[in-house]
């Protein structure tokens, strides 16, 4: 089985930035051939953060033109975006233990509601994930606690209720949507959990990384699940760990990368913290017909030690940037997924487009 859809190496532009990028997302765009970039920014110097709006223009020469930009009470721990009722949505949760939802119109910020409160979480928010049509936000963190939070109406203030609380024995890193109704959190011990709100009080189905050998250390950084195949879950996290569960076998990981496992990948893309994974739907794989097999399609991930690279189950890995410096984050465009934007350890964006 062949990986296909790349037949050459992307353009890659890099962007200097003036200070740390910590997070890049894309924006969702009602006019399509409006293109924007939403970014999280930290400015060492004096302690200050940002999130920026920018416009891109891919030609002749590609460019992000700020539009406007947000302060945060602090600096930025997790930022996602989705779309509401043809708006787009930002979802900006903070070191701080606050989140804030942020509505835009025309690539400019147009309200904010936010949860400041301390009973939210104590420290920073590890994880959150917005539903696809902006409805609900789900919140992870350290603190073992699973916040659910409801967005609408008015009020600059939102609501959220306590799904779970481990009281500190538990952490939470990161969490992702399966469906309106389920999600996924990762943590310590390449653990999984599988919600359902139609069955409250604890996880619907748990998966333990014993099978790392002995490696519970280790640490989920980052979740995904396709959208047309809600029982994979794609997950990766420390040594380079890239790994699937698949509820229909949920006895065995499908390792995709990883050192120091028994059930090693027959290639690793890192030995580094894995920081982000996503499906990537641009890269076709020949055996995609069936779908009662637990083969999985095509992962992108990026890493400490400055990989972004796409791997499929028994295949060499598909580099598509070496960078000296880490790749903090990485995005790619829903609606185009031949783009790719990246966060860049040495103060800089880069921008891929794969032919």
């Amino acid at each position: 089985m062949a990986i296909s859809g790349i037949p050459q190496p992307p353009e890659i532009h890099r962007i200097p930035q003036r200070k740390y990028v910590d997070t890049a997302r894309w924006l969702p765009s009602v006019a399509a051939f409006d293109k924007y970039a939403v970014v999280a920014l930290f400015d060492s110097d004096n302690d200050s953060s940002a999130v920026e709006i920018h416009s891109f223009k891919p030609n002749p020469s590609p460019i992000l033109t700020p539009r406007s930009s947000w302060t945060p009470p602090s600096r930025i721990s997790s930022l996602v975006t989705s779309q509401s009722s043809f708006k787009p949505l930002i979802a900006a949760a903070s070191y701080g233990g606050s989140l804030h939802i942020l509505s835009c119109r025309d690539s400019m910020v147009e309200g904010e509601m936010s949860v400041r409160d301390g009973g939210f979480h104590v420290g920073p928010v590890s994880g959150v994930d917005l539903t696809d049509d902006g409805a609900e936000c789900v919140s992870v963190g350290d603190d073992g606690r699973v916040n659910l939070v409801k967005i609408g109406g008015d009020s600059s203030k939102l609501s959220y209720r306590r799904v779970f609380d481990s009281n500190g024995l538990v952490s939470y890193t990161a969490v992702k949507w399966a469906s309106p109704s389920e999600f996924v959190t990762g943590g310590f011990g390449f653990s999984l959990q599988w919600w359902d709100q139609r069955k409250p009080g604890s996880p619907a189905s748990q998966f333990k990384g014993s099978w790392s050998q002995g490696k519970t250390s280790g640490i989920i950084h980052s979740i995904d699940i396709h959208s047309s195949r809600k029982h994979t879950c794609l997950a990766g996290g420390s040594s380079g760990m890239v790994f699937a569960w698949d509820l229909r076998w949920q006895k065995e990981p499908i390792v995709l990368s990883g050192v120091g496992t028994d059930k090693v990948a027959s290639h690793s893309l890192s030995e580094s913290e894995v920081w982000e994974v996503h499906f990537d739907c641009y890269t076709k794989s020949s055996n995609i017909s069936n779908f009662t097999s637990p083969q999985i399609l095509p992962a992108m991930i990026c890493s400490e030690d400055g990989i972004l690279a796409v791997a499929e189950q028994g295949e060499e890995p598909i580099e598509l940037l070496a960078e000296p410096c880490a790749i903090n984050s990485f995005d790619i465009d829903r609606h185009n997924p031949s783009d790719i934007i990246c966060s860049l350890e040495w103060e800089s964006i880069a921008i891929l487009t794969r032919s």
